[in-house]
């Protein structure tokens, strides 16, 4: 997926992803390692309550490569 469509899908229904996922994408996502990018297009087809349950704590993700990914952008979205 290029660049301009995964920061199309990271525009979600919640305020709380959005502030998540646009400065990861804008600060991370080129860096990230071919496997990587598969898998956080992966992480961004996703529902919205899912990803918030994740992202918030509330649910472990059942997915370990899924989770590892939640972990990434929790870490690096932040300045």
């Amino acid at each position: 997926m290029n660049i301009a469509r995964v920061r199309w899908a990271c525009r979600r229904g919640m305020l709380e992803l959005d502030v998540l996922f646009q400065p990861f994408v804008e600060t991370q996502y080129e860096q990230l390692s071919i496997d990587d990018k598969a898998v956080f297009v992966r992480l961004l087809e996703c529902e919205d309550p899912e990803l918030f349950a994740w992202f918030m704590g509330h649910e472990a993700c059942p997915d370990p490569l899924l989770a590892e990914m939640v972990v990434k952008v929790r870490g690096r979205a932040a300045p």
